[in-house]
């Protein structure tokens, strides 16, 4: 890279290390307390920038994009979702748009199984057992039943990176794989997984154990698990999701739990996250629900990956070519 240092703007703190390269590299302006930045202080980065790296945390909506300097030539994403970004908007004003896949599969699939242990496992309330004052009772043989996991049916929503990933670690656990997607996976990777695959996402939900969410996004799959679908899970079911919040009706979720119409459910994101409700935290009380803060990629390792990735992305840009992770716009 020569001549000037793009500028860049930093929305959240990321990896020391990180944050060291890229100072190094680019002429960096670093988010060291860590707080959200406002949309007054967004419009004002996009004004001044370079390139702007958010997370997803930041809502960089057309609004915002409308306001950016004629300088602003790059958004490059830390983070594989790019649903917190208006990437049409961002490419009608000749934006380029990056993200960092493919380096956060595994981890996100490790806490999907982790997830899917844990809500029939009853592993959660377990250990809040333990941590009480009362302490643990004792043994006892009809007490913290769970469900058994090996033998059931996993119903997987979206066959991509992560959820193949997920099939391959619910395998060796013993599960049935199921699978509906947009399109067919490739019959090699059917016969790897021993999977089955559901035309209709209907008919697959009726018949599952076990249902994870692993499907980005999209306007085509807000709230994809609807009440109606919803009603069609079986009463001895279980929910899980670590995608995005908008793809479950979260509140036709909660009334489903408190009746009893689901068994259980984990949750790793949220429809207004990072606020839950009154009802989310009674029903975690009751074990019926599991819930994490938005933590399925979070390792040290994969937070890392990420930043590299995100340098990458700008020295490929600055320098001339394609960057490698380039997102363009959908069209559905």
């Amino acid at each position: 890279m020569t001549g000037k240092k793009p500028q860049v703007v930093v929305t959240r703190k990321l990896p020391d290390a990180v944050e060291t390269r890229m100072r190094e590299l680019f002429d960096t302006e670093l988010n060291l307390d860590d707080v959200p930045l406002t949309q007054p202080q967004l419009v004002a980065a996009v004004k001044s920038a370079d390139v702007l790296v958010p997370t997803v945390s930041d809502k960089i909506d057309e609004a915002i994009i409308n306001q950016a300097g004629d300088q602003l030539k790059l958004i490059a994403n830390f983070g594989n979702g790019t649903d917190n970004i208006d990437i049409a908007a961002a490419s009608r004003r000749g934006i380029t748009v990056t993200n960092t896949p493919r380096v956060l599969t595994d981890d996100t699939a490790d806490m999907i199984m982790a997830m899917m242990l844990a809500v029939p496992r009853r592993l959660v309330e377990g250990a809040q057992v333990m941590a009480s004052p009362d302490g643990w009772p004792g043994w006892s043989p009809n007490w913290m039943l769970g469900r058994r996991v090996s033998g059931k049916r996993l119903g997987i929503l979206g066959m991509g990176r992560i959820g193949a990933a997920v099939a391959r670690r619910a395998k060796a656990f013993g599960l049935s794989i199921h699978y509906s997607n947009r399109q067919r996976v490739h019959p090699d990777l059917e016969e790897e997984l021993e999977a089955t695959y559901w035309e209709s996402l209907d008919q697959m939900l009726a018949r599952m154990d076990i249902i994870s969410v692993n499907c980005p996004f999209t306007p085509a799959t807000f709230h994809l698990l609807s009440k109606r679908r919803l009603e069609l899970i079986q009463p001895t079911a279980y929910v899980v999701n670590a995608a995005r919040g908008e793809i479950i009706d979260e509140e036709a979720l909660l009334d489903a739990l408190e009746a009893g119409r689901i068994s259980g459910a984990a949750l790793d994101v949220f429809e207004n996250e990072p606020a839950v409700s009154s009802r989310m935290r009674k029903l975690s009380e009751q074990g019926k629900l599991v819930m994490l803060p938005h933590m399925g990629s979070a390792t040290v390792e994969g937070r890392s990956e990420m930043g590299e990735k995100v340098i990458i992305n700008i020295r490929t840009f600055f320098d001339g070519h394609r960057p490698p992770d380039r997102v363009l716009p959908s069209r559905d």
